[in-house]
């Protein structure tokens, strides 16, 4: 019992000197509730357009944001999704201009012009699974990040819980 509670306690301390260590978010003109606000309004707004319930915010899921993002993408701002995880995941890549939360989420909404809900597909070889993430009827949670690439350029990652994006259903 006091080996596990050492232990637990140990892992806490180290999860803990992780988040403490993390960089500020890449605009810090936005406090946090503005961040959030820019998520969790355009996420909403898309699923309140087909009916579904609205999104709310999970600290742990943007914290994991944060981590995949500082550790793995900061350097090269690439769009490779984090391995192995429980949880769906929507990226976004900005370069050139002063990039917000509201910017990531307005562009994966776009994607709607290329989803056919009959048919439940994209168009052609156009992508639209970003939007039907955004819009997954049984996702409840979402938590993002958004960090400056050492390029100069705009990382944005958000969690979704639970996941979407389900061969052979329907988001909505």
């Amino acid at each position: 019992m006091v080996k596990t509670s050492l232990i637990l306690t140990l892992i806490f301390l180290l999860i803990t000197l992780i988040l403490l260590n993390q960089p500020k978010p890449a605009d810090a003109k936005l406090n946090k509730t503005e961040l959030i606000n820019q998520f969790l309004n355009g996420h909403n707004a898309a699923r309140k357009e087909v009916g579904v319930p609205p999104l709310k915010w999970l600290d742990l899921l943007a914290k994991y944001s944060r981590i995949y993002s500082t550790k793995n993408r900061r350097k090269d701002c690439k769009l490779i999704h984090s391995p192995g995880t429980t949880f769906g995941e929507n990226l976004f890549w900005g370069q050139g201009k002063n990039w917000y939360p509201k910017d990531a989420v307005a562009a994966w909404v776009a994607e709607k012009q290329w989803y056919n809900y009959r048919n439940n597909s994209c168009s052609g070889d156009e992508e639209c699974g970003h939007y039907t993430q955004v819009v997954w009827r049984d996702t409840k949670l979402v938590g993002c990040a958004m960090i400056k690439c050492d390029t100069g350029d705009i990382f944005i990652t958000c969690e979704y819980y639970p996941p979407g994006n389900y061969d052979g259903e329907k988001p909505y």
